[in-house]
């Protein structure tokens, strides 16, 4: 997959900075919900970066519920789904 050419189109990922400035939140906040495994983020190493889709999701649903939008919330139930549907080839033997 190439990159977006600078200045032409969304990234794949942002930055932690970039997403707290986005959503309006301290980097700490944001590093700290990471941590917590409250707030999607994909780690190289010792850095973290947001994929954008995860803020692209976030702000959909806010803006389709016009409510509270809990992304620990969304976090663990991709989690539950994933697991589920790894599980499910066992219940069925």
């Amino acid at each position: 997959m190439t990159p977006p050419a600078i200045g032409t189109s969304t990234p794949t990922f942002y930055t932690v900075r970039e997403a707290a400035a986005i959503l309006r939140v301290d980097p700490a906040t944001l590093y700290r919900a990471i941590r917590e495994d409250s707030f999607p983020a994909v780690k190289v190493r010792t850095r973290y970066v947001v994929p954008s889709r995860a803020l692209d999701a976030l702000i959909d649903q806010a803006q389709k519920t016009g409510g509270l939008v809990d992304p620990g919330k969304m976090a663990r139930n991709r989690r539950t789904t994933r697991e589920i549907e790894r599980l499910a080839p066992e219940w069925q033997r």
